[in-house]
């Protein structure tokens, strides 16, 4: 139990339905969506969209999405990628012959057709009851009326804003400005679209005025987008990749997500005592740090689009694991990984949601950086991802950029699942940092005892380029060992991502968890 006399959070509890997510008014949303008798995929869609409204520069339409969704009488996940992909005209030799060693993140070439609509349509047809027009009422409202600033949005906000051009600008640039804390953002042009989608299905998005509205700023910043690229988007189903940290599975989207890379450290950590070290002391901390270069070294190789590589069986293999962790010494520093040749992720949505026959969905939402590409489509407002910045030039690379590929994703929905039930689904925000955060939050469970909102408060660490990034909550004797040891160490100026979980008892109650880095909270009835 936390100490009532300092600042924290307490766990939330219920027993019909919860959500977990980074922005109060989406997690009413969905459980106002709960509580009219829709399911969790209901609920999640309807919360992903308004979050698009509340987190603007974090995701949004023009953005992709992954899921996991739970059959509560089976055990069984089943992963829903909505990934978009490169235009059919995609030629990476194109680019090099322009002198490009990687993909300009900000403009037409790194946008990816995107993919959420698509798969936010397909997760209301197949597993919802509500029907597609009652998730986006909610949303729709809002983009009218309009949604006030958070405070940890309008941060990020002034800190992304300066990418936007054109259009973009003028929409989500307010008053030429980022907005204050409490300001009001309105999206009119987000609003009309969504109603065409209520009515007419995903069709209303990828063909006809909205599709050509996204193809006009694309084709006039030199995209070789079609119309064709657009109406092909369909999202896919796959299962999920898994593997066993002690008594707990953890489950995780395939390729082209990074899930695998979440795995691979936990099967590294698996071959160490963690459960018998201090949780915010340097062994534990140098351990975790080495399995996350390591993991990374392995994901940059491998991971892309599954129709066009098999990642996953590699980094799964028990031997991968154990010849990696084999490499980490208690007394020396690992040099940091080679900086991959594409832009990395920082900017994300999490939501997960429980309903009362205790399905449970783990979805993930992202425009890739903050405000995507900095692009956004003229008469509607549709800020595009950047999402094709992941993909490398690299000849012969798996994830290199090609006709109606896939990147590599590092947005990642994850589930824990124990003696065949799923027990928590949960998330970890913050690009990069995502597998290293899963395996953290895991291991704060298992090894250490603590409760699911103790497990996402938790100081965090992660080493990217060159620094070990640890955030204000480790204590300074932590601090002072890492350095001794050779890790480069430095607080850094934003906290690293944010979380939501919630554990699902035997008896049924619902635990949630809303990391205090976001604006969020869970709630449930």
């Amino acid at each position: 139990m936390r100490d009532f006399q300092t600042p924290g959070r307490s766990a939330v509890f219920s027993t019909e339905g919860m959500c977990a997510t980074s922005h109060p008014l989406a997690a009413l949303t969905a459980v106002d969506i709960l509580r009219q008798g829709g399911t969790a995929a209901d609920a999640a869609v309807a919360g992903a969209v308004m979050l698009g409204l509340c987190e603007p520069q974090m995701t949004g339409i023009g953005g992709d999405c992954f899921a996991l969704l739970s059959d509560p009488s089976t055990g069984e996940v089943t992963a829903l990628n909505g990934s978009g992909r490169a235009p059919a005209a995609a030629d990476p030799e194109a680019l090099r012959a322009e002198g490009l060693t990687t993909i300009p993140p900000y403009g037409a070439q790194a946008v990816t057709v995107p993919g959420a609509i698509d798969a936010f349509c397909t997760l209301a047809e197949r597993h919802g009851r509500l029907g597609i027009d009652a998730l986006l009422a909610p949303a729709i409202a809002a983009a009218e009326n309009g949604v006030p600033v958070a405070p940890r949005v309008a941060f990020d906000w002034a800190g992304d804003a300066a990418v936007l051009q054109g259009a973009a600008r003028d929409i989500y640039a307010v008053n030429g400005t980022a907005p204050a804390p409490g300001a009001i953002f309105r999206a009119p042009g987000q609003a009309e679209v969504l109603r065409r989608i209520a009515r007419d299905g995903r069709d209303a998005f990828y063909t006809g005025e909205v599709a050509e509205d996204m193809l006009a700023v694309l084709n006039a910043h030199g995209g070789v987008h079609t119309a064709e690229d657009f109406a092909a988007t369909a999202s896919m189903t796959a299962a999920p990749v898994s593997g066993r940290y002690k008594d707990v599975e953890l489950v995780e989207h395939p390729p082209n997500g990074q899930g695998a890379t979440a795995i691979l450290m936990a099967h590294m950590l698996a071959e160490f005592d963690l459960a018998s070290l201090d949780p915010l002391g340097p062994e534990r901390t140098h351990l975790e740090t080495e399995a996350a270069k390591l993991a990374h070294q392995e994901r940059d190789r491998l991971i892309a689009d599954p129709d066009h590589a098999a990642a996953a069986e590699a980094m799964l293999a028990p031997e991968t694991a154990r010849r990696l962790a084999a490499r980490i010494r208690a007394d020396a520093v690992l040099p940091p990984p080679p900086a991959p040749a594409w832009a990395e992720h920082k900017e994300t949505v999490y939501i997960t949601v429980v309903d009362r026959d205790r399905r449970a969905v783990s979805l993930i939402y992202s425009i890739f950086h903050g405000f995507g590409s900095g692009l956004a489509s003229e008469r509607f407002g549709i800020l595009l991802q950047n999402r094709g910045a992941a993909f490398t030039l690299e000849a012969g690379h798996p994830n290199e950029l090609g006709p109606r590929k896939r990147p590599l994703h590092s947005i990642i929905p994850a589930m824990l699942r124990e003696n065949g039930r799923v027990t928590m689904p949960f998330g970890v925000m913050g690009g990069g940092y995502q597998p290293t955060g899963h395996a953290r939050v895991m291991t704060n469970l298992v090894d250490f005892g603590m409760d699911p909102q103790a497990a996402l408060d938790a100081p965090r660490a992660f080493s990217e380029a060159g620094d070990l990034r640890l955030e204000r909550g480790y204590p300074d004797a932590t601090r002072a060992a890492l350095a001794e040891l050779g890790h480069k160490v430095v607080t850094p100026a934003r906290p690293l991502g944010g979380a939501q979980a919630i554990r699902i008892h035997e008896d049924g109650v619902l635990e949630g968890a809303s990391d205090p880095r976001k604006d969020g909270c869970a709630l449930g009835y």
